[in-house]
């Protein structure tokens, strides 16, 4: 089936919580950065619930790649579903503001299981996240994705993403990025 006949964005939840650890057995992981899978398997284990809760929490620290600690920011965390977990994509930012601090690399974040990529589940995703990034009162977002990763280049140019620049951001590792506007005005 086409990503585009069924596709929708679902809070995380403990009916589709089997769903989303199969795709942790799998191997799969919802950080691009480092894999977690084994980690988060262990917690949804020992308490699935507290899991999920930890998914949703709004506030608190978060841990950069550095190793450094900053605020997290508002946050939403929606799995991608088409009747099977495809992935997950997340929508962060600062109320009243388009701007994100210097060590948030964008608004948007996603990841798709292996076995479901190059079908258009992510970019119809990123689209529907794009209608949440508006409701959350942003009329611009930045997306960043490895300057080598054509696949999620692809994806956020068929969401009308325009190249702002290549740069690196020593807080998030060597690798060069690419740093990606939607003008969420104009779509």
């Amino acid at each position: 089936m086409p990503a585009s006949h069924f596709l929708e964005l679902v809070e995380p939840n403990l009916a589709q919580l089997p769903f989303y650890a199969d795709a942790l057995e799998r191997g799969w992981s919802p950080d691009n950065v480092r894999d977690v899978s084994k980690e988060q398997l262990e917690a949804i284990r020992s308490h699935p619930a507290a899991f999920i809760e930890g998914l949703l929490q709004q506030g608190g620290i978060i841990t950069l790649p550095d190793g450094s600690e900053v605020p997290k920011l508002p946050c939403r965390r929606r799995w991608i579903w088409d009747g099977e977990f495809v992935g997950n994509i997340s929508l962060r930012w600062q109320p009243g503001v388009d701007a994100l601090p210097e060590h948030v690399l964008g608004h948007i974040g996603y990841a798709v299981v292996p076995w479901k990529r190059r079908r258009g589940f992510a970019t119809r995703a990123l689209g529907l996240m794009l209608d949440e990034a508006r409701e959350v009162g942003l009329s611009r977002v930045e997306i960043t994705t490895d300057t080598d990763n054509m696949p999620s280049r692809r994806v956020i140019e068929a969401n009308d993403g325009r190249l702002i620049r290549e740069f690196v951001n020593a807080r998030h590792g060597p690798n060069p990025k690419s740093l990606y506007l939607i003008d969420l005005d104009r779509q």
